[in-house]
C-alpha cells in the first residue's frame, strides 16, 4: 500500500482556497431570546453582496424595517423543516444577496438537498447571479457530484457568466477535487475559447489536480508556461503547489530548484513550503538534505510543527533508517503529535515492506494498546502486507477482524479486504465487500477495479473481467496497459474477438501511446475471428507499428474474405505505407471483382490507379479482365489496360522475390 503525501494542501496553509464563498449565518438558536441575539450576530456580522442605498442603516448602529425583516426571513428559511413552504411565504421579501447566503448555508451543514432545491427555486425566479453560481458549483463539488455542477455551468446562457473567472474556477475546483483531472483540463480549453480571462487561482487550482495524475509534472510544467504567456506571475501558493507536485513525481531535483527561484523571488517559505520540499527527499529518503532543511527552517524562526515533524518521520523510514524512525515517533509523542494512526503507520509499513514483519506486527499491537485513534488505515497496512508476504489466511482475518470492531468504512480499508479475499479466491466474500460498498454509495475507484479484473482473469472467467473492465471505463478511470493488453490475449484465445477489439479500444482511450506490439497483436486477433474491417481501422492507424508479415498476412485475409467496398483503400494504405504489393495480391482483388459485375466503377478504378503507382498487372490478370470484359464495357476495360505494361505472369524467381517484398 502507498501512503499519500503527508504535507497538507496549498488550500491549508497557504490559505488560498479554490473558491472563496461568503462567510455562513450561524446555525440559529432555538429560543426567542437567543433568536434575537443572532439576529443582532447577524446584522452584524453578515457579508452581503452591494445593496441599495435603501438597505444601508439610517444611522450607525440601526437599519430600516425592511432589512430587518429580510434577516428575520432568512432565518426562518434556513430553519424551516419544509423548504417549499417557507419559499412560498418569503421568497418574495428575499433578495438575490439573501438567498445566497442560505445558499452557503445549506452547502456549510451539507444540507445538499435543500440546496439543491434552493438552487432550482433561484433559477426559476430570476433571483440569481454570479455569486450563486459560485456557491452552488462549489458545494456540488463537496457532495461528490462534478457532473452535476458541470451541467450547471454548460447551461448558463449568459456569455458574462460563463466567463466570469470565480464561476469557472468553482467549476475548474469541483472537477479537481472530485478526481477528473482531465475532464478539468478541457472544460478549462472551452473555456478560454470562450474569453476566459484566467487568474492565478485558476492555474492553481489545476496546478493542483497534477499531483494525482500520471505526468503530473509534465502537466504542470504546460500550465506554468501558459500562465507565463498569460503574463501572470507566480506567488506563494503556485510555487507551493508546483514543489507539491514535484514531490508526488520524484522530481527532488526540480522541487528543490523551485525552492530556491521562490526565495530569490522574495516570497518567504512557510511550512507547507518547507514540507512539500520534506515529501520531494522522502522519494529516494534523502535524509542528510532533510534534516539540513529542518534546521534550515528553525533558523529562520519557523519551529516544525506534526506535519513537518511527520514528513521527516517519512523521509527516514523511506531511507531505512528504522532507529531514528522510533526515536522521532517518540518525540512526536511527547509533542502530543502522534494522537492518530499516520505516523504509527509510516514505520509500520516501512518495517513490513522490508522484511520486518514481526516489528510491523508490533507497531500495530502499539495502536490499539495506546487508544490511539485510527480509522482502519493501519488495518488496510496490514492486510496488503500480509498479501504482499503470502500469509493470506492471516489477512482474511485481519479483514473480519476489521468488519466486526468497526462500524465505518472507507475505500483504502475496502480495497485492502477486497484484495485479500481475491487473493484467497473467496468469491463469496468478494461479493459480499462489493455489495457492501453499493450500500455504502462507496465509489469504486481505479485500484478497486483492478483487483477484480486480475481476480476474475485468475479465476479464467475472462468475459466477466471484460465486463468489468467497460464498467471501470464507463467510470472515468484508466487501466494499466499490462492488466488489459494480458486480458485482451485471453479474450482472443477463447474467440471473444469482437469483446478483444472493444477492450483494445478501452485500453487506448485517453492515451497519448500505448505499446506498439500491441497493436500487432490485436490485428492477429481480429484477422482470426475474421473482423477485417476492424482490423483494418487498426492499420490504418498504426502503420509504424505493424511489421511487414504482419501486413502481408491482413491484406492476404482482407482481400480473400473482406468488405469489397474496401479493397481499394486497402491497397492504397498499403501502398502509402511503403509496403510492395505483389501480383499476387492484385490478382486476388480482380478475383473478387470480377465476380460482381456491379462493382465495375471500383474495378476502373484500381486499374487507373495501379499505372499512376507503377504497378502493372501480369499477363494472367489481364487475361481473367479481358474474358469478362463484357460484364464491365469492353471499350472502358480495354482503355484502362492501354496504360498497363506488359508483365509476364508471375512465376518462380520473381514469385518468390514479391513475397520476399
Amino acid at each position: 500500500m502507498e501512503l499519500p503525501p503527508l504535507a497538507i494542501g496549498p488550500q491549508g496553509l497557504l490559505g488560498r482556497p479554490p473558491v472563496s464563498p461568503l462567510p455562513l449565518l450561524p446555525r440559529p438558536s432555538p429560543s426567542p431570546a437567543g433568536a434575537k441575539r443572532h439576529l443582532c450576530c447577524v446584522i452584524r456580522t453578515i457579508r452581503t453582496e452591494p445593496r441599495n442605498a435603501s438597505a444601508a442603516p439610517t444611522r450607525q448602529g440601526q437599519h430600516s424595517k425592511a432589512y430587518l425583516a429580510r434577516q428575520a426571513a432568512i432565518l426562518e428559511v434556513q430553519r424551516s423543516p419544509d423548504l417549499d413552504s417557507a419559499l412560498e411565504r418569503f421568497g418574495s421579501k428575499l433578495k438575490v444577496q439573501d438567498l445566497n447566503v442560505i445558499l452557503r448555508y445549506f452547502g456549510k451543514l451539507k444540507r445538499f438537498q435543500d440546496l439543491f432545491e434552493l438552487f432550482e427555486w433561484m433559477q426559476r425566479h430570476g433571483k440569481i447571479s454570479a455569486s450563486s453560481y459560485t456557491s452552488y458549483i462549489t458545494y456540488s463539488g463537496k457532495s461528490l457530484n462534478p457532473l452535476k455542477a458541470l451541467e450547471i455551468y454548460r447551461g448558463i446562457a449568459e456569455q458574462s457568466m460563463r466567463t466570469n473567472v470565480y464561476i469557472c474556477n468553482a467549476v475548474l475546483s469541483c472537477l479537481v477535487r472530485n478526481g477528473k483531472f482531465d475532464s478539468s483540463i478541457k472544460v478549462f480549453r472551452e473555456m478560454k475559447q470562450d474569453g476566459l480571462v484566467p487568474d492565478v487561482v485558476t492555474y492553481s487550482t489545476l496546478l493542483s489536480g497534477c499531483m494525482k495524475v500520471k505526468d503530473g509534472y509534465s502537466k504542470a510544467l504546460e500550465l506554468v508556461r501558459e500562465l507565463k504567456n498569460d503574463e501572470l506571475k507566480m506567488d506563494g501558493v503556485i510555487y507551493g503547489t508546483l514543489l507539491a507536485v514535484c514531490a508526488s513525481n520524484n522530481q527532488c531535483q526540480e522541487a528543490e530548484k523551485y525552492f530556491q527561484q521562490m526565495k530569490d523571488e522574495g516570497h518567504v517559505p512557510n511550512e507547507f513550503h518547507y514540507s512539500s520540499l520534506l515529501n520531494a527527499y522522502s522519494a529516494d529518503g534523502n535524509y542528510k538534505k532533510a534534516e539540513e532543511l529542518v534546521q534550515q527552517m528553525k533558523s529562520v524562526g519557523l519551529e516544525p510543527n506534526k506535519v513537518v515533524l511527520t514528513t521527516l518521520l517519512k523521509v527516514y523510514v523511506k531511507g531505512g533508517l528504522f532507529e531514528k524512525s522510533r526515536k522521532l515517533l517518540a518525540e512526536l509523542e511527547s509533542l502530543d503529535h502522534a494522537n492518530d494512526e499516520m505516523p504509527y503507520c509510516l514505520l509500520m509499513d516501512g518495517l513490513a515492506k522490508a522484511g520486518h514483519m514481526d516489528q510491523a506486527k508490533s507497531i500495530f499491537k502499539m495502536i490499539a494498546d495506546k487508544s490511539v485513534k485510527s480509522d482502519g488505515y493501519a488495518h488496510s497496512i496490514m492486510i496488503s502486507a500480509f498479501c504482499r508476504d503470502g500469509l493470506l489466511d492471516e489477512a482474511k482475518l485481519l479483514a473480519k477482524d476489521f468488519e466486526i470492531g468497526y462500524n465505518r468504512y472507507d475505500l483504502v480499508i475496502l480495497n485492502s479486504m477486497l484484495c485479500a479475499y481475491c487473493r484467497v479466491g473467496e468469491m463469496e466474500s468478494v461479493m459480499q465487500t462489493l455489495k457492501k460498498m453499493d450500500e455504502l454509495a462507496i465509489s469504486p475507484d481505479g485500484n478497486t477495479f483492478h483487483i477484480l479484473i486480475k481476480y476474475f482473469c485468475k479465476e479464467k472467467l475472462y468475459l466477466l473481467a471484460y465486463k468489468t473492465m467497460v464498467d471501470m471505463h464507463s467510470k472515468g478511470h484508466l487501466i494499466e496497459e499490462e492488466i488489459g493488453s494480458s486480458l485482451i490475449f485471453h479474450l482472443g484465445n477463447m474467440n471473444a474477438y469482437a469483446e478483444a477489439f472493444s477492450a483494445y479500444n478501452l485500453l487506448r482511450h485517453g492515451r497519448r501511446t500505448i505499446c506498439k506490439a500491441l497493436h500487432e497483436k490485436i490485428l492477429h486477433i481480429l484477422i482470426a475471428g475474421g473482423l477485417h474491417k476492424e482490423a483494418f481501422v487498426v492499420v490504418k492507424e498504426n502503420l509504424g507499428s505493424i511489421s511487414k508479415p504482419a501486413l502481408k498476412k491482413f491484406a492476404t485475409a482482407f482481400m480473400k474474405s473482406g468488405n469489397v467496398n474496401l479493397i481499394n483503400g486497402v491497397l492504397e494504405v498499403l501502398h502509402r505505407s511503403g509496403y510492395k504489393i505483389n501480383q499476387e495480391m492484385f490478382q486476388m482483388a480482380v478475383s473478387r471483382y470480377i465476380v460482381l459485375p456491379e462493382k465495375k466503377d471500383l474495378l476502373l478504378k484500381l486499374l487507373h490507379w495501379m499505372p499512376e503507382q507503377n504497378y502493372s498487372i501480369d499477363s494472367s490478370t489481364r487475361a481473367l479482365i479481358l474474358k469478362n470484359s463484357h460484364f464491365f464495357g469492353g471499350g472502358l476495360i480495354k482503355e484502362a489496360l492501354s496504360n498497363h505494361r506488359r508483365v509476364p505472369k508471375t512465376v518462380g524467381s520473381n514469385k518468390n522475390r514479391n513475397q520476399r517484398t
